[in-house]
């Protein structure tokens, strides 16, 4: 195979679109909490209501992401991600005209279903254009996207409500995503080899050995993942993870306001570090996995996570250790979504990471939604957020044991 000299390697094109296309993803999902309180006052809405809103991208983005990884590596990330990047465009340009209850739900839902393409598909054809040593470089440079989506959308929708209206602030996102879809479908490339290139760090003479061609042969077919154990195993590492930070993460300004009785100000803070220890997290540890290896390096995340949230479950009122552990525990929450995805890389043919990626999904969801259910029930009940903690705790550590029973990166 012969190389393409050119002054900028094109997997360097392709990840800065990538990233801006995490960014309006991400501002759209993380978008919305901002302009809730806002909508439920204007629209008369309950906070019930809002979690139903919520619940339908959630419904939509979990139910269809693996048929978008599916897609991904049948039919190419380019088409997957642009006619994704319409329909999120779409729903989210319709979130701005909503007047009803049962309108919201379908408009958001429909979001949701464009961002299945933009997580799975992103990191996959990401993933490619890389080589495998270099995977965990870009995938932390890509993920600090969904971190400066989450601190932006917390700066700037604050100024275009209080200018305009939450409406705007819809219609700007849904312009953002629109513009992309042309971006998308002139520039990405699906696949190097197919461009004539060999993913970059890779040396063209090794590409036979270390990267071979996409073929359809080398495609790992549903029937055959869902009897390969090691798929399994990382799956429920991943539920069990994305259960204990979710459990923690979505409550920790709450827990901060009533439990420990901080003032607003202080307690909102708590999600400014966060976002902070996210970029920082997915800019050294995910190009630190690179050298450890990403089964070392999740087994190291997950036991940091385990530390700091046994930090915040017994931090009492001091303000200054809360933030410790917050800002510990944001560094490896910002490490944990990538290096899963990075697992299908190394664990699977590279020709079906979209597949797997997609299949994995599911695992991410339904931790994230029980530990939202269990959370909130049992801090209704006992009146403090201590048993549910523990609980995230405990999860935490089964996703270090399931981790370490899978077999060592090929």
């Amino acid at each position: 195979m012969v190389e393409r000299r050119s002054a900028i390697h094109w997997a360097w094109l392709i990840l800065g679109i990538c990233f801006v296309n995490l960014f309006v993803n991400y501002s759209v999902r993380l978008g919305y909490g901002v302009l809730l309180p806002e909508m439920i006052r204007d629209l008369d809405f309950s906070r019930a209501a809002a979690g139903t809103i919520y619940n339908a991208y959630i419904f939509t983005y979990i139910a269809i992401t693996p048929l978008t990884g599916y897609l991904t590596d049948r039919i190419g990330a380019r088409r997957v991600i642009s006619v994704c990047l319409l329909i999120l465009g779409i729903g989210v340009v319709m979130m701005g005209t909503v007047q009803t209850l049962g309108a919201a739900c379908v408009f958001f839902g429909i979001a949701g279903l464009g961002s299945t393409g933009l997580w799975a598909p992103v990191i996959t054809l990401v993933q490619r254009w890389f080589a495998s040593h270099r995977r965990g470089l870009a995938l932390g440079i890509l993920s600090a996207g969904y971190g400066l989506g989450f601190a932006t959308t917390g700066v700037l929708f604050p100024l275009i409500v209080e200018s305009l209206s939450w409406h705007y602030a819809w219609f700007i996102l849904g312009a953002m995503a629109l513009v992309m879809v042309i971006i998308n479908a002139f520039f990405l490339r699906s696949d190097p080899q197919h461009s004539g290139l060999v993913p970059w760090g890779q040396k063209p003479a090794d590409s036979e050995n270390v990267e071979s061609p996409a073929s359809y042969e080398n495609k790992i077919a549903i029937r055959q993942l869902l009897r390969n154990r090691q798929f399994w195993l990382i799956g429920l590492s991943y539920f069990a993870i994305a259960y204990s930070l979710y459990g923690i993460t979505t409550f920790m300004v709450d827990y901060a306001r009533h439990q420990l009785g901080l003032p607003l100000e202080k307690a909102s803070l708590l999600a400014t570090i966060h976002g902070i220890g996210q970029v920082v997290g997915v800019l050294t540890v995910m190009p630190l996995s690179d050298y450890l290896g990403r089964k070392k390096t999740i087994i190291l995340s997950n036991t940091f996570i385990v530390i700091a949230l046994v930090g915040i479950l017994f931090a009492g009122n001091s303000w200054i250790m809360l933030c410790v552990w917050v800002g510990l525990l944001a560094v490896f929450y910002g490490v944990t979504f990538p290096i899963y995805g990075a697992c299908a890389g190394d664990y699977f043919p590279k020709e079906s990471m979209g597949t797997v990626i997609g299949a994995w999904t599911p695992f991410y969801g339904a931790g994230a939604m029980i530990t939202h259910w269990v959370t909130g029930t049992l801090r209704d009940s006992a009146g403090v957020y201590n048993y549910p903690f523990a609980i995230s705790v405990v999860m935490a550590i089964v996703g270090i044991f399931l981790m370490s029973r899978v077999q060592n990166d090929r």
